[in-house]
C-alpha cells in the first residue's frame, strides 16, 4: 500500500506589534494636535518616521532630517 502523505495545513500566524497611535498626536490643553503630517497631502495623511527621513506613502514626498 502507498504511504499516507501528511497534511501540510496552515502555518502558525505570527502576531506583529500594533502601531502606537498615540505617538501621532500631541495633547495641548483640551485639544489634540496632529504631528508628522504631509505638507503636500494635507492634515489627513501621516508621514512614516524612519531613522534618517520622513516619507509620505500616498504622494511619495520625502523629508530628510
Amino acid at each position: 500500500m502507498a504511504e499516507k502523505k501528511e497534511s501540510k495545513g496552515k502555518k502558525a500566524h505570527t502576531k506583529h506589534p500594533t502601531m502606537k497611535k498615540g505617538t501621532y498626536y500631541k495633547v495641548e490643553g483640551n485639544s489634540l494636535k496632529r504631528k508628522k503630517t504631509c505638507p503636500k497631502c494635507g492634515s489627513g495623511v501621516f508621514m512614516a518616521e524612519h531613522s534618517n527621513r520622513r516619507h509620505c506613502g500616498k504622494c511619495g514626498f520625502t523629508e530628510f532630517k
